[in-house]
């Protein structure tokens, strides 16, 4: 069956609206493969040149994608998937298909916040949309992202960050690189979340595929968090086709002066609400949402330094009568632990790691120099081998003394 699915949303020519009207009609893709010209005509809209092409009965196409997903680790997932996301499906022009590539949240299970801005983001921009991406995931939320230059980047980096989700939603196949830095974003997105396409593998990047692009990125979202725009800006066309999907819309203000911010206060003007906090994004779904969604009082920047040690000699008044009644517990010694076994990254990670203080993920990250997909799939197995232990907030200790022996 998932061949003719593939054969449907493959034919050339042949509209994602004229794709939808056939499976209305017909049910299913081999119904339509099978389907006499005759019944075909019977379907209200469809043009003679696109009868044409689905009497060809065409299904190299589709058995070349298939090859290629199976090669490249990719999943595909029908419309009538139960794992297809019902707000996605409820739009007006839900894609047939998705190609996907990773663990696909459970989107109609999550506070999805879209984040977009201008591919000539201003530094302005891209501070906001990394710390406002950070904050997001650190109170819960799943981050979409499409992965261009400029914002969408920026809040991709700040929700990995944070140790979050992440869904990128790109405009060309999972196997195309675009823009080709941002490689090590699309592996990190794909080992923290999923990347999410329409488009089959060996699609290269298309402006035309962008407008389309973006209406999955709000369809699979409660709103959609503008950080940076022009007045004449593609993301204006997410902000609108997120109020046309029925989802809310918030702006981040920005300098009145600034051409990249005349979007946002265009927005803002229009009743937009007012993006310069995660939490106040994320109250408004904290009824709906109530075991995803917290306020978040983890720093941005790595953890402060511990309360001051009392000088040698010198005890609190309470510990001092404590002693008088019964000696301090000693601390419980960690399992010795040699490196046999482990790889380099794991090594280094249990090196960084305290067995009193938890770390965050993005301290880690930062501290180990390793790309996110790297450490997050270290702690993962790590966690799993009961190396370390997983605290609130994504932070981590270790359970064990590494020796080198």
């Amino acid at each position: 069956m998932l061949k003719y699915w593939l054969w449907l949303t493959s034919m050339p020519g042949v509209s994602n609206q004229t794709r939808l009207a056939l499976l209305r009609h017909f049910e299913n893709p081999e119904n339509i493969f099978y389907a006499e010209e005759a019944d075909l005509k019977m379907v209200e809209g469809l043009k003679q040149g696109e009868i044409a092409t689905v009497l060809e009965h065409n299904l190299n196409p589709a058995d070349h994608i298939l090859e290629d997903c199976q090669r490249l680790g990719q999943r595909v997932l029908t419309i009538r998937d139960a794992e297809y996301p019902v707000r996605l499906r409820s739009i007006y022009d839900p894609p047939c298909v998705l190609y996907v590539r990773g663990r696909l949240p459970a989107f109609d299970e999550e506070a999805a916040i879209a984040v977009v801005g201008t591919r000539d983001a201003s530094p302005y921009g891209i501070a906001c949309a990394e710390r406002l991406s950070y904050d997001l995931a650190s109170c819960g939320a799943v981050v979409v992202t499409g992965l261009a230059r400029g914002g969408d980047t920026a809040a991709a980096r700040g929700a990995l960050r944070a140790g979050g989700v992440v869904a990128g939603v790109t405009g060309n196949g999972l196997d195309f690189i675009y823009p080709p830095e941002n490689r090590d974003v699309y592996e990190d997105v794909a080992a923290a979340g999923a990347l999410i396409s329409e488009y089959p593998p060996g699609t290269e990047s298309d402006r035309r595929h962008f407008p389309t692009r973006n209406r999955i990125m709000s369809g699979l979202s409660v709103a959609v968090l503008v950080v940076e725009a022009p007045v004449r800006s593609g993301t204006l066309i997410t902000a609108r086709l997120a109020l046309e999907q029925g989802r809310d819309v918030f702006a981040v203000p920005g300098p009145i002066n600034a051409p990249n911010s005349m979007g946002c206060i265009q927005l803002l003007e229009e009743g937009a609400g007012v993006g310069a906090r995660a939490w106040n994004i994320l109250r408004e779904y904290e009824g709906k949402f109530p075991d995803k969604l917290h306020p978040s009082d983890r720093p941005r920047k790595p953890l402060p330094p511990l309360s001051p040690r009392p000088k040698p000699g010198v005890k609190s008044q309470a510990k001092a009568a404590a002693s008088k009644e019964e000696p301090e517990a000693a601390p419980k010694a960690l399992p010795m632990r040699t490196a046999e076994g482990l790889t380099d990254d794991q090594i280094t990670l249990l090196r960084h790691l305290s067995d009193k203080e938890p770390a965050q993920v993005d301290d880690l990250i930062e501290a180990c120099g390793f790309p996110a997909r790297r450490v997050l799939s270290a702690l993962t197995v790590m966690e799993i081998d009961s190396l370390v232990r997983q605290h609130s907030g994504k932070r981590y200790t270790r359970t064990v003394e590494l020796v080198d022996r």
